[in-house]
C-alpha cells in the first residue's frame, strides 16, 4: 500500500509552505530517513526524511509550488511489497479567455490522463499564458507528469516568436536601404525566480524595521593590532587544544557583551507601554546561508568562552550552508553583530532585527595612517557602525556603547578582568 509524503509541521503559525528541491524522483529508491525534498517556510527551511525504505512512485508537488500543512506532497511504496501504479490524478484543462483587456480562467474540466491529451497547465501558468496570448503548446512542461507551471509559462513566453518569413518583393527597389546590423550588445534577457519564503520574509521584516523604528547609525573605528597579535601568539595551540581557529568574532561577541552590560538599553525591547530591559545576552550572528541571511542566536553569550563561541559560530556557519538550521535557533535574539567585512565592506549602516534596539556593524580591515604619541604610523583599523533604535537609545548611550566595544578591542585584557 502506498504511503502518503505528508507536509510536516514546520513552526508554530505556520500554515503554507513552498516546496523546495526534489531529492530523490518517482521511481529512484530510497532508505529510512534519507532526506527526499526540501520544505520552505518564511523562517527555515527543513527536508522531509524517508518514513521507511521504498520506491518513490509519484510526486504530486513541483519544486516551485505551495502547499499547506498536512497535504500529501506525494507518495512511496514501501520495500518489499510490489509497487503498484498510483492512479493519476485526472488532469484539469484551464478554459482561458480574454474579454476587455481582462484574462478570465474559466471552469477546469477534469479528464483522465491518456495518450494525446495536452499536459496539466496550472492555473497559474495559464494566466501567464492567457496574458500574453500564447498557447499552451509554447511551454515545456518540465513539472511532475509533464505538467505546466508558471516558471514554465513565464520561460515560454519570454522567448522571442520566430519572425515570419517577408514574400520578396515583386519590383526590385532602386536603391537599398543599408542593413542595420545587429546589437554587438548581446540578447536581452530576463530570468524570472520565485521569492523564496525566507526571502520574503527578510524582506517583510527589513521594511517593518524602517517603518516602525526610529533608526540611527554611529560610527567610530577601532585599531585592530592587539587582537591580531593575540590571534598570531596563540592560533596555533587554541587550535589543537579546542579543535576550532581563534577568530575576531570571539572577540567582538565578548566586547559586546561588555557594553550591553554597561549600556543596557541597547539590549532592550520597546515594547508599549513598555521598556523591556534583559539581564542576559542572546547575541545574533548574521551568516549567508543556502537561502540567503539567517541570524542563529548565540544563547547567554555572556556566559561562553571563546573556544564556545568560536565552536558555535563555525557550527552555525556550516548548517546554514546546507540549510540544517533548527527554527529554535533562529528566533529570541536581544542584539545582532553583522561582519560585512568578510565581503570587503568598508563602511555600511546595518538594520536592526526587530523587536532588538541594536546591531554591530563590523567592516573590512585596511592598513591606514594614523596619529600615534604625535607619530604617523600604519595601523590595521575597522570602521564599526552602531544602528540603534533612538526611541530606546539616546546618542550618548550609543556613542558610551561603541567606545565600550573599542576599549575592548585595543586593550583586550579588559575582556579577561571585566573592566
Amino acid at each position: 500500500m502506498a504511503l502518503e509524503l505528508k507536509v510536516p509541521e514546520v513552526g508554530e503559525s505556520i500554515t503554507e509552505v513552498m516546496i523546495g528541491g526534489w531529492k530523490k524522483r518517482e521511481g529512484e529508491a530510497v532508505a529510512t530517513d534519507d532526506p527526499i525534498v526540501e520544505i520552505e517556510s518564511d523562517k527555515a527551511t527543513v527536508e522531509l526524511p524517508a518514513p521507511t525504505h521504498g520506491t518513490i512512485t509519484r510526486i504530486l508537488k513541483a519544486s516551485g509550488e505551495k502547499a499547506v500543512v498536512g497535504e500529501v506532497i506525494g507518495y512511496m511504496e514501501p520495500a518489499g511489497v510490489a509497487a503498484q501504479p498510483t492512479p493519476a490524478p485526472a488532469q484539469p484543462v484551464v478554459d482561458v479567455t480574454r474579454k476587455d483587456g481582462r484574462t478570465d480562467i474559466g471552469s477546469v474540466q477534469m479528464s483522465a490522463a491518456a495518450p494525446g491529451v495536452p499536459p496539466r497547465v496550472m492555473p497559474a501558468a495559464a494566466r501567464v499564458l492567457g496574458e500574453a496570448g500564447a498557447a499552451a503548446s509554447a511551454a515545456t512542461g518540465t513539472g511532475p507528469g509533464g505538467r505546466i507551471t508558471k516558471a514554465d509559462a513565464v520561460a515560454a513566453v519570454a522567448r522571442p516568436a520566430t519572425p515570419a518569413k517577408a514574400a520578396p518583393p515583386a519590383v526590385k527597389p532602386a536603391a537599398a536601404a543599408p542593413a542595420i546590423a545587429p546589437s554587438a550588445a548581446g540578447a536581452r534577457e530576463e530570468r524570472y525566480v520565485l521569492i523564496s519564503p525566507i526571502r520574503r520574509k527578510i524582506a517583510e521584516r527589513l521594511v517593518e524595521a524602517q517603518h516602525q523604528a526610529a533608526l540611527l547609525t554611529t560610527f567610530n573605528e577601532v585599531d585592530m593590532s592587539a587582537v591580531m597579535a593575540l590571534r598570531a601568539k596563540f592560533k596555533d595551540s587554541f587550535q589543537e587544544r579546542y579543535g576550532v581557529k581563534l577568530g575576531f568574532m570571539s572577540f567582538f561577541v565578548r566586547a559586546a557583551v561588555e557594553a550591553l552590560r554597561a549600556v543596557p538599553q541597547v539590549n532592550a525591547e520597546f515594547r508599549d507601554p513598555h521598556i523591556v530591559f534583559r539581564d542576559y545576552c542572546d547575541i545574533g550572528i548574521a551568516v549567508g546561508g543556502g537561502k540567503g541571511l539567517v541570524v542563529p542566536v548565540l544563547r547567554n553569550a555572556e556566559t561562553l568562552s571563546f573556544a564556545q563561541v568560536e565552536q558555535a559560530i563555525g557550527d552555525f556557519a556550516r548548517r546554514a550552508a546546507d540549510n540544517k538550521l533548527k527554527l529554535e535557533e533562529l528566533q529570541g535574539g536581544t542584539f545582532t553583530i553583522s561582519n560585512g567585512g568578510v565581503y570587503g565592506s568598508m563602511m555600511s549602516t546595518p538594520i536592526i532585527n526587530p523587536p532588538q534596539s541594536g546591531i554591530l556593524g563590523l567592516h573590512a580591515i585596511q592598513d591606514r595612517p594614523m596619529a600615534v604619541n604625535g607619530q604617523v604610523v600604519i595601523r590595521p583599523m575597522m570602521y564599526l557602525a552602531l544602528t540603534y533604535d533612538h526611541r530606546l537609545v539616546d546618542g550618548r548611550e550609543a556613542v558610551t556603547f561603541l567606545k565600550r566595544v573599542k576599549d575592548s578591542i585595543e586593550d583586550p585584557t579588559r575582556l579577561l578582568l571585566e573592566v
